[in-house]
């Protein structure tokens, strides 16, 4: 019985280490992205030469795929239809969201940027109604065109709406797709890619919402204040 009683004890501590190696792992915590501090973090913006026109930026529309914060990419080489996601890799915020924080900030640099609910509200107090920019997120992905070939793809609709009298009128509106090289095959290498071709497309919408502004200045409209 004097040594049955180690030997049992022996066997519990192996089970026991036994045990405690079958226990499943710790889920490791997703990787979370965003697009940085933006450009004004690194430099101080330099002052606006001219004052543009009050806009209104109007909640960016996606398809529900776009909607939640997976970082997804396409195997152009293999199936260009199907959409995958990084399995430890995630934006912070939709990339709706991302990008139309990046957007307002760009916009702002230069003049007036109101929401939804501050454009209302002045419409409502002060009877001005500005321009109002809308963007559909068509696509937002790290594209494959071959196992080492990779590129951030971005595409989105832009329409620059005008509200007068007679009711809102479309100035115009104009689809912008862009892609810029990523350096690795991965969710950071894309991640940096998708950023990059934000930001480039996000300048692209810019000049095009001054173009159309500058070929057809705003004119001075009011209506009338409700109290």
């Amino acid at each position: 019985m004097k040594n049955t009683l180690p030997a049992l004890a022996s066997l519990g501590c192996v089970l026991l280490v036994a045990g405690c190696g079958m226990l499943p792992d710790k889920p490791a915590r997703a990787t979370l992205y965003d697009f940085g501090p933006g450009l004004s973090a690194a430099a101080p913006a330099a002052a606006p030469t001219t004052a543009l026109p009050a806009l209104s930026l109007a909640e960016f529309d996606s398809n529900t795929r776009l909607d939640g914060t997976q970082i997804l990419y396409r195997l152009g080489y293999a199936d260009a239809n199907e959409l995958r996601p990084y399995g430890q890799s995630r934006w912070s915020l939709p990339p709706a969201q991302l990008l139309r924080q990046r957007l307002r900030d760009t916009l702002a640099e230069r003049r007036t940027v109101l929401g939804p609910e501050e454009s209302a509200t002045l419409a409502r107090t002060e009877g001005i109604v500005p321009d109002t920019l809308r963007i559909s997120l068509d696509e937002f992905s790290h594209y494959f065109d071959a196992p080492a070939s990779s590129t951030g793809l971005v595409r989105l609709r832009a329409t620059l709406v005008r509200t007068a009298t007679g009711g809102d009128r479309v100035m115009g509106q104009r689809t912008f797709t862009v892609r810029r090289p990523a350096a690795s095959a991965d969710a950071p290498g894309g991640v940096k890619a998708l950023i990059a071709a934000s930001d480039a497309a996000m300048a692209e919408v810019v000049q095009w919402v001054d173009q159309l502004q500058q070929q057809e200045p705003p004119q001075p409209r009011t209506a009338a204040p409700r109290r």
